[in-house]
């Protein structure tokens, strides 16, 4: 799952806000190829987390990061990685040089000012949410010098806590600059631009791209993660019979041209292709399958409802472009 050979010398500072599905995969990974890596979760749930250590269960390995004390043996067909470090005050864990933001898109704002004992200079913060507002929402708590863009492809899910069972596909990381970033600035983190985070990541199994121009790349995922993820919430079917379909599948088509439409108004260079692009994307998801919003809703949890067609309906509002589908399953979902 690693990279061979040896850590470097000084182990990469990581702070996992969050230990869900996106947390662990990730978390859990950078731990066993050698970063110091803390997760920051609501105090309520730490000591749950620091008795039961953290699991991710892969097709690409199972990884364990046992509580504190735990005889050094790990579980048949287990890597062990080091003890779980959980807590729930950023000043206890203190300045690190990463910080992977991945709580639920709805939960950004309440915790991004949580996060500034975590900060020094040049540490970089990395959202991972679905969604487009994230990073603006960690810039108005946190400022603009230490803020990256960033999304994580991530195909993952929890199943207790402290454990995340990952299905498919090899985890992504995308990042870089924000649009308009004060990348000039002494004190904005360079460390996502050089080689030491990107090859941490590949030592961990989780591809770093690095795409030229991030704005586009965190639009493309919203315009392939929204559309259909509220067609199968609002209509309570799994991937497969919405594309089969020919309603639900127009339905997706028309969510499609919103987010195209507010995306546009919001200064995207969208491809020529991107709406063909999504839909041999979507022709290839598993029948049974649904996104993560639309499992989340369908099962009563909290989801990020608000941050993925209430963002397509609040921007377009903004931007004068109307999106009467979106508007209308919101409604319904609300």
């Amino acid at each position: 799952m690693t990279d061979a050979g040896h850590a470097p010398a000084t182990p990469l500072r990581v702070a996992v806000v969050g230990a869900g599905a996106v947390g662990i995969t990730l978390g859990a990974r950078l731990a066993v190829a050698g970063a110091d890596v803390r997760f920051l979760v609501r105090p309520e749930r730490v000591a749950a987390l620091r008795t039961s250590g953290i699991r991710l269960t892969s097709f690409e390995g199972n990884v364990w990061l046992p509580p504190a004390g735990q005889p050094p043996d790990a579980p048949d067909g287990w890597t062990m990685g080091p003890p779980a470090q959980v807590s729930g005050d950023p000043a206890e864990v203190g300045t690190v040089d990463v910080v992977l933001v991945c709580v639920k898109a709805g939960q950004v704002a309440a915790v991004a000012p949580t996060l500034r004992p975590l900060l020094e200079a040049g540490s970089a913060v990395i959202p991972t949410q679905n969604g487009v507002e994230a990073s603006a929402l960690l810039v108005e708590a946190l400022g603009p010098a230490h803020v990256l863009e960033g999304l994580a492809r991530v195909i993952a899910e929890p199943v207790g806590p402290g454990q995340a069972l990952h299905t498919a596909v090899t985890p992504v990381l995308e990042l870089g600059a924000r649009a308009g970033a004060p990348s000039d600035n002494e004190g904005y983190p360079a460390l996502a631009q050089r080689a030491p985070l990107a090859a941490w990541l590949r030592r961990a199994g989780v591809h770093a791209v690095q795409p030229p121009d991030m704005t586009v790349a965190l639009w493309e995922k919203f315009l392939f993660i929204d559309p259909i993820g509220v067609v199968c919430a609002a209509s309570g079917r799994p991937f497969g019979a919405v594309r089969d379909d020919p309603a639900l599948r127009a339905q997706v088509d028309t969510c499609l041209d919103e987010v195209v439409a507010v995306g546009r108004a919001a200064g995207v260079a969208w491809p020529a292709d991107a709406v063909a692009k999504v839909w041999r994307r979507y022709d290839g998801l598993p029948a049974d399958g649904f996104t993560s919003m639309a499992r989340d809703l369908l099962a009563g949890r909290p989801s990020e409802l608000d941050s993925q067609p209430g963002a397509v309906v609040r921007l377009g509002a903004r931007f004068g472009v109307p999106t009467p589908i979106h508007s209308r399953l919101l409604e319904q979902l609300s």
